[in-house]
């Protein structure tokens, strides 16, 4: 093996877990070192193996950095929330529809202003990688300036993000609404400025059709044609009120979902929310074009929206990511996304094990935006994105930890137990971007 020199080279010992496929259809899914090492070249991944056979190797002089009794895994990849949304989150509602008209519309208002944006996105940026987020796939709202202030943001820090600018021009307060053409041509501008500028990649982002006219949805489709590498993301099937309001809005649509598809907005990079009230018909098609669905327990429990069908998106092979939707979401934790996840499947009658729900928030989630030869493990040559979880973080995860007889039972205690104060330290392309306080 070839080792860079000492001058160049960082190595980390600890535990170490990364995933190579989805525990739901490989029996050997992942890779586990108890004492483990990585290795980190620059901003990639350089090696990652057990601590015996690789660090003999190891030029005289390089300094490892001892994490020994935590884990390190890469950085969560949380693929559906709202940075705009983080000053409402936890806002009382009895629904979806009257939450977006009580809080989320007069929320979004204040991002005309680049400085109210700015700040926003600092916090919310701090938030995410407190929790051991390091790549995001992130709605702004109508306003430029709020793309701007997102990408501005995360380019300081050198994260691996997405985002875009919501298009939305009916069904909404006239402070709030764009234009069809002008939505598809502040889009256009964004993606010639920020698409694959640093670590940033841009979303088409309608925010969801009973907001966008036909001839709006109709050009996202041809911007999503004219630029392929584009990410997509939107909100699908999320609540039955909602479901009824696009049967009235397109009833020449068999589904929801088709509503999209028929305007070139389903393919590969395609980032669906919720698709809780999908049918046989929807998952198949939704595996056949490639597109992902961004899993949001919370906020589907938060806003009674329903329990989504991991067993019929299985039997479809359709690929699934875990995501927050911050603010409907609760929590910017994964491991609280996780804790939901696993409850809404026992719920709809079927079960997550834990190494999959890790899964679907490292590996699975760069695979779902296709992003698996950047990000989402260990893999040499990868972006070093990865955190180290301290599994004595709280006494109780401490003692619970200490009466784990395997990983799964480890990974299923940190999921139930953890939160931000499990993540002691956050690297975004090999940097240290957070540190929790008091942590060595």
């Amino acid at each position: 093996m070839s080792i860079a020199t000492p001058l160049h080279l960082r190595a980390y010992r600890a535990s170490l877990l990364h995933f190579h496929a989805d525990p739901a259809f490989a029996e050997h899914a992942y890779c586990w070192h108890e004492d483990g090492l990585l290795l980190v070249d620059g901003d990639k991944i350089h090696a990652a193996g057990d601590y015996a056979q690789l660090a003999p190797l190891l030029a005289e002089g390089t300094n490892v950095v001892d994490y020994r009794g935590k884990l390190i895994m890469p950085g969560f990849i949380d693929t559906h929330l709202h940075f705009p949304q983080t000053d409402m989150i936890a806002s009382p509602a009895p629904g979806l529809l009257p939450w977006l008209e009580t809080y989320t519309f007069p929320t979004e208002r204040q991002f005309a202003d680049p400085a109210h944006g700015r700040e926003v996105a600092e916090f919310f940026l701090d938030e995410l990688l407190r929790c051991g987020t390091t790549t995001a796939m992130v709605y702004c709202t109508v306003h430029k300036e709020s793309v701007d202030a997102f990408f501005e943001a995360s380019e300081a820090r050198g994260l691996r993000m997405v985002a875009g600018k919501i298009l939305m021009d009916r069904n909404c307060p006239d402070f709030l609404a764009d234009t069809a053409e002008g939505g598809a041509r502040d889009s256009e501008d964004l993606i010639k400025k920020w698409h694959k500028h640093g670590r940033s990649l841009y979303a088409i982002t309608p925010r969801f059709a009973p907001t966008s006219t036909d001839t709006q949805l109709r050009l996202a489709g041809e911007l999503a044609q004219a630029y392929p590498d584009t990410f997509i993301q939107t909100h699908v099937s999320e609540n039955p009120d909602e479901c009824r309001w696009v049967q009235s809005l397109f009833p020449a649509s068999r589904s929801y979902l088709d509503v999209y598809d028929s305007v070139g907005l389903l393919r590969q990079r395609t980032m669906l929310g919720h698709c809780i009230w999908f049918d046989e018909r929807d998952f198949a098609r939704m595996a056949e074009s490639g597109a992902a669905v961004a899993v949001c327990p919370t906020s589907n429990l938060f806003l009674g929206s329903g329990l989504f069908d991991f067993e019929g998106a299985d039997a479809a092979s359709v690929t699934l990511s875990l995501a927050s939707d911050v603010g409907a979401g609760t929590s910017f934790s994964m491991f609280h996304t996780m804790n939901e996840a696993y409850k809404v499947a026992r719920m709809k009658g079927s079960y997550l094990p834990a190494a999959r729900m890790f899964y679907l928030a490292t590996l699975g989630a760069a695979r779902s935006m296709r992003l698996e030869g950047s990000i989402g493990n260990f893999t040499p040559g990868l972006e070093a994105d990865f955190i180290v979880v301290d599994l004595q973080a709280t006494p109780l995860l401490a003692r619970r930890s200490a009466e784990c007889n395997n990983l799964e039972e480890l990974l299923f205690a940190l999921a139930l137990l953890g939160d931000d104060r499990a993540i002691g330290a956050t690297y975004s392309g090999g940097r240290l971007v957070h540190q929790r306080a008091g942590m060595t």
